[in-house]
């Protein structure tokens, strides 16, 4: 209710103005003290992209990350990434991501961006500590943080903000009356502003990214089918506990799908239970939650894995960005 009113510019939200300009207020105070306090903020001693948002749900933020290791790869680089690790319970932190970890233990993001690039990666809500965990255990020369805009206790060389094409900023305000985590004006102060999909929200000089579908991948033994080639029912059940699970929705239709959608909250722990549906259909969910119900999902089900697409023109300001900020932020 909340989130659809954010969108949809509900007038009933003024009754939270109040809240809104202290938490905007506090937002302020937060970041500029780190400003004036540059000693509270860790330096690392490596390149460091920070890949976040100023707006609550889901954007686009993990497949722009595996674009970047591979970008950074075919750069020389040698990646790493960091991540808070949401909805984790590992042993201790900071704690190395393996690719065949359990979700329960590293969190969803971490144990996708881990199973498919290999990348070495560490999950800690301390963010300068996930940092140099990663530089102590690997030989990495850049760090990618997943997420972690407003964790300015770690300093950053370049910033990207992703925002989403259809919901922009939604209706400007900050929490909890609009969706926002900062004031509007942050955005003119990162390095590179990336939007996902063709919406209308396209603010200038931003890069657009396209989310490419890949082929589907069964839960059962791993094996792929292109959507044009799919022999079975195109009614499925969708399963999507993801930030903005109609973007998938979506994807699904566009692939010639006729979806009957199944939301569950963001990074949901899902139990069989979940997954056992009325009706016989072959079920499709996000890659996301894949990594999460490969041992509760029931036969044939699949996941639909996307990559991230952009123009070369971004690859170039990004590097631009980073050869040119020499000093941390």
């Amino acid at each position: 209710m909340l989130v659809g009113a954010w969108y949809r510019g509900s007038a009933w939200l003024r009754l939270l103005r109040p809240l809104e300009w202290l938490f905007r207020c506090l937002s302020r105070r937060r970041r500029q003290g780190f400003i004036d306090h540059p000693e509270r903020v860790w330096q690392p001693p490596v390149p460091l992209i920070v890949v976040g948002n100023i707006t609550v749900g889901g954007t686009g933020k993990t497949p722009l990350v595996l674009y970047l290791i591979d970008w950074a790869r075919r750069h020389g680089y040698r990646p790493g990434v960091i991540s808070r690790g949401y909805g984790a319970s590992p042993p201790a932190h900071p704690f190395a991501v393996r690719p065949d970890g359990a979700a329960a233990e590293t969190g969803d993001e971490p144990l996708l961006i881990a199973g498919r690039s290999g990348c070495p990666l560490v999950i800690d809500p301390d963010r300068p500590a996930a940092a140099r965990y990663l530089l102590e255990t690997s030989d990495c020369d850049l760090i990618i943080s997943d997420d972690g805009l407003q964790h300015y206790a770690l300093g950053r060389h370049v910033e990207i903000l992703v925002l989403d094409s259809e919901r922009g900023l939604g209706n400007g305000r900050c929490l909890p009356e609009g969706p926002l985590r900062e004031p509007p004006g942050r955005m003119a102060e990162v390095d590179l502003v990336v939007v996902n999909g063709d919406g209308r929200f396209c603010p200038p000089g931003a890069h657009r990214m396209q989310l490419t579908p890949g082929q589907l991948v069964s839960l059962d033994d791993g094996r792929r089918c292109a959507a044009e080639e799919w022999a079975g029912a195109r009614r499925v059940h969708a399963v999507a506990g993801i930030g903005n699970p109609q973007r998938f929705y979506d994807t699904l239709r566009r692939l010639g799908f006729d979806p009957v959608p199944h939301r569950f909250a963001d990074h949901h722990a899902f139990s069989a239970e979940d997954l056992a549906f009325d009706e016989p259909l072959p079920l499709v969910m996000t890659e996301k939650d894949a990594v999460k119900c490969r041992d509760v999902a029931p036969p044939d089900s699949w996941y639909l894995p996307v990559e991230a697409r952009l123009a070369p023109a971004f690859e170039s300001a990004l590097a631009s960005k980073l050869n040119s900020n020499s000093s941390f932020r």
